[in-house]
């Protein structure tokens, strides 16, 4: 097992320490300049479409597509993954995810239209993503069918195992936790409420994830808030420590593999999936007159995600007097800060926030899973395989909480690495549908009309469901 921990960690540092971080930037870079800066232009207008309702009444709205990105979004990732940061990359580490939150917001835009341009219909619903933009944009049925294994790879078995691991770990500052047995039953418990969601179809999962969110989500940041003003006095000298230590050249050079850029960018990407492929999954299945307004909507899950939630958990900790270090990595450092500054309930509020990040996440991710299911079998599998696949999708959330933290994190990183090798390249090519796209859009709202789509309009090459 060593052996293979050291195999996927070396592949994962070589993956996230020179390829990932050129594509990544460079691409959102490309992205900001040719929306002109769309994320932070059309900020009213992405607080605009995110009220829109779907014209039935009965589709699924375009908040609760972001919902769905934003539970898998705002996950343990943004606890335990930013706590890992700050205890291997240090204070700095902060920095560089905002920066890869920024950046990768208009490729978020970019991959969200897409997906709503590229969209199908059966069954009375609409659906598509990655695997459907690039079987009919690109016409490759298999580098389509390659992204749904590794989406299904990553979410389905890497992130759900971590997500499992991730909640059991915050129980371990508890008397009661016996590391032999604990972690099977808390996995065992976990797996069979998400068995129990699942078997209610994706209309449930929508309906769970649409309430608990935005729930847990302001809960989470007004703790947060009230921890920083507790500690106000130290908060000049934690954002000095965060930009000198963001650029301390001869620290990020010297060891770049264990650097804050390396540790930011990883658990930015791992925290906020822009550029990853797999929001688009969900915005797809939005009901909007225009695909530009579920791009635009998909920005601010990019920001609830990173700037806010993730934010939130490292000015708690680093704000709490409680110095970060390897061998606190993880849950352990959280409860630490918060015990330091709220006592006893600290580590009871970081435990019914896993919970809640854990859960909705778990159904996030399933939720994309299913999509890619559906695209590899070319249709909606019938009840019984989709019992089956439920049941070994919960046993994989069991196993998971018994296996090692540092293999979790690095066969997720890789498996995530792999599905931005290819979105990324795909969404250039097809980005001037996006852009097209989001200049009709302004067009329409400058002549005082509410922007309606259709494919003609941007001159759109391929043969598309909807949108004509």
């Amino acid at each position: 097992m060593e052996f293979v921990e050291n195999i996927v960690s070396a592949v994962s540092d070589a993956l996230y320490s020179y390829i990932l971080i050129i594509l990544l930037l460079l691409g959102g870079i490309y992205f900001t300049v040719r929306t002109r800066f769309a994320p932070f232009r059309l900020f009213k207008e992405q607080l605009r479409s995110v009220t829109e309702k779907p014209k039935d009444g009965k589709s699924v709205s375009s908040f609760q597509a972001l919902m769905v990105s934003t539970a898998s979004r705002v996950g343990t990732g943004n606890i335990v993954g930013v706590s890992t940061a700050l205890c291997l990359g240090g204070f700095g580490s902060v920095f560089w995810m905002w920066v890869i939150a920024i950046i990768g917001s208009s490729s978020a835009f970019i991959e969200s239209t897409l997906a709503q341009i590229y969209k199908r219909k059966g069954n009375g619903e609409c659906y598509g993503g990655p695997a459907y933009y690039i079987e009919t944009g690109l016409k490759s049925r298999p580098l389509a069918v390659i992204f749904s294994v590794l989406l299904i790879l990553t979410y389905g078995i890497g992130f759900n195992m971590l997500a499992s691991y991730n909640l059991q770990s915050t129980f371990s500052a508890y008397s009661f936790y016996d590391p032999k047995i604990s972690p099977w039953i808390i996995g065992l418990i976990l797996s069979a409420i998400v068995c129990y969601c699942l078997m209610g179809g994706g209309k449930r999962v929508l309906k769970i994830t649409g309430v608990l969110v935005p729930v847990m989500g302001v809960a989470y940041i007004l703790v947060s808030f009230v921890i920083v003003l507790m500690n106000i006095t130290v908060l000049p000298s934690v954002l000095e420590r965060i930009f000198t230590e963001a650029f301390d050249l001869d620290a990020i050079f010297g060891g770049f593999g264990g650097s804050c850029v390396m540790y930011g960018i990883k658990r930015g990407l791992f925290s906020n999936e822009a550029g990853v492929g797999s929001a688009p999954n969900a915005s797809a299945s939005a009901d909007v007159s225009h695909p530009a307004k579920q791009g635009l909507v998909q920005v601010l899950s990019v920001f609830i995600d990173t700037i806010l939630v993730c934010s939130a958990t490292a000015f708690m900790c680093m704000c709490s007097g409680v110095e970060p270090a390897k061998e606190l990595e993880g849950a352990p450092y959280v409860q630490k800060a918060l015990s330091e500054t709220l006592g006893s309930f600290g580590p009871i509020f970081i435990t019914v926030a896993m919970m809640l990040f854990a859960f909705t996440t778990l159904l996030g991710n399933l939720y994309y899973v299913d999509k890619c299911i559906f695209h590899i079998l070319g249709r909606v599998p019938g009840k019984t395989f989709m019992r089956i696949y439920h049941v070994i999708a919960s046993l994989v959330i069991l196993v998971g909480a018994g296996l090692s933290a540092d293999l979790l994190w690095n066969i997720s990183d890789i498996f995530m690495g792999g599905m931005t090798l290819i979105n990324m390249p795909v969404i250039f090519i097809l980005s001037k549908y996006s852009i097209r796209a989001l200049k009709d859009y302004e067009k329409q709202r400058k002549e005082g009309r509410e922007p309606v789509f259709y494919a003609k309009d941007i001159e759109l090459p391929h043969e598309v469901d909807c949108w004509k």
